[in-house]
């Protein structure tokens, strides 16, 4: 177990993979940036003992780049599987984060994966291959961020079992802080407040909300002896925006949350 990548459950989604898992149901996770995603497929990865290909998404991401292509070396010409087809090879878990960002024409090519047929037609060697009893397709996407040209096609979101994701409860976030950087529980409680009150402006000045990665990220910082309110500004309020004014505005709140060290409190 302890090779298990620490995993803090906030609903009965673990339940819901383990079902998906044995039933050979894709699945499909949508949820804020930073708010555990790829951690939960590591952990139920672990947990399954099944190996894990993740694919960050991107424009340029191509069909050849899930599927495979040719090669040359040594004068010769020889096949190369890509992470999905060695997934399906090996019973694996593929994983494909922010799977929107890919072209459409790429993801067609999860369709045969996502129904009954559980195939993957590889075109450039005329192979068939039949998934392995446990292979497992994972995507996910931030819903935040869809517009008309990255959106998920309704076609396609619907060939999935799907969970949402958020940020966790101010109780589960606390004890993810914790575990993760190591650090006392009133410097936690102080970040997820910190968090709480930035997440109320995500809608009005922010396009995007102050993260469970980056409380983390924070945490880490000052466990290490950094100080707390320069540990907020780099690893959650510069995150967050370029703007010079927005910046300083998230300080103040910053500074009416965290607790200075002496240094700061003396100045």
């Amino acid at each position: 177990m302890s090779n298990i990548p620490f995993y803090q459950s906030q609903n009965n989604e673990v339940e819901l993979f383990g079902h998906a898992f044995n039933n050979q149901l894709p699945l499909l996770i949508k949820g804020p940036t930073g708010c555990g995603k790829t951690r939960f497929i590591q952990h139920m990865a672990a947990k399954l003992n099944r190996p894990l290909y993740t694919v960050a998404c991107h424009d340029d991401l191509t069909a050849a780049d899930l599927v495979g292509r040719h090669l040359i070396g040594d004068g010769e010409t020889y096949w190369q599987d890509g992470p999905l087809t060695k997934a399906v090879r090996e019973g694996a878990i593929c994983y494909l984060d922010e799977v929107v960002e890919a072209r459409k024409d790429t993801t067609v090519v999860l369709h045969p994966l996502t129904d009954d047929r559980r195939i993957l037609p590889i075109e450039r060697t005329g192979e068939v291959l039949t998934a392995s009893p446990e292979f497992m397709l994972v995507v996910s996407y931030n819903p935040g961020y869809q517009n008309l040209l990255k959106g998920m096609k309704p076609s396609t979101r619907q060939r999935f079992i799907s969970m949402r994701f958020d940020y966790p409860d101010i109780e589960t976030e606390t004890t993810i802080v914790q575990q993760e950087a190591a650090i006392d529980k009133d410097t936690a409680i102080q970040l997820i407040e910190l968090a709480h009150a930035l997440r109320v402006l995500k809608d009005h000045d922010l396009e995007e909300s102050a993260s469970t990665r980056l409380l983390v990220y924070a945490a880490t910082l000052i466990k290490s002896g950094f100080d707390p309110i320069d540990a907020c500004r780099a690893a959650i309020i510069e995150p967050l925006s370029d703007d010079e004014e927005t910046v300083e505005a998230l300080m103040e709140v910053v500074r009416a949350k965290i607790v200075p060290t002496k240094k700061d409190a003396s100045v």
